[in-house]
């Protein structure tokens, strides 16, 4: 058995029922914690819509989150999720600002090229927005499969 995440007609994503309920499990996590609903429907017939606009403002927040997120153990036990999440939005069509300030973390002056204490440099940023696009695209690979 599968589920399928759609966007109107579209299938964007027919994972199995255990990845899906896993993937939805997280999503009611971080629709709490960022106090913003993700856009995904409640499932009907084993499918569940996707708001594209409510979905990417949640994919946005859940990155801004990821990214502010100096904890170790949050920021690895959220990368999967994360890397899925950004895939979905990709396989939705939904654009992510990847140069937004948004993405700076709290007091850094990033964006305008200088250091910050935390060790968060323009190139430190630049990593991190590399290896999670990679990884979402990857994702976005094997999703559409």
């Amino acid at each position: 058995m599968s589920q399928y995440y759609k966007m109107g007609d579209r299938t964007l994503w027919n994972p199995s029922n255990g990845a899906s309920q896993l993937f939805l499990r997280h999503v009611a996590v971080y629709e709490a914690e960022l106090d913003l609903p993700s856009g995904i429907g409640p499932e009907q017939a084993d499918e569940y819509q996707v708001d594209p606009d409510v979905y990417a403002a949640f994919v946005h927040a859940l990155l801004r989150w990821h990214h502010r997120t100096r904890h170790r153990v949050m920021r690895r036990l959220s990368d999967g999720f994360v890397a899925t999440a950004l895939a979905l939005a990709e396989l939705a069509g939904s654009e992510v600002d990847w140069d937004s300030a948004d993405f700076a973390p709290r007091g850094c002056a990033c964006r305008n090229g200088h250091g910050h204490a935390d060790g968060h440099s323009p190139a430190a940023q630049e990593d991190w927005a590399t290896a999670l696009r990679r990884e979402s695209r990857e994702m976005a690979r094997s999703m559409a499969d």
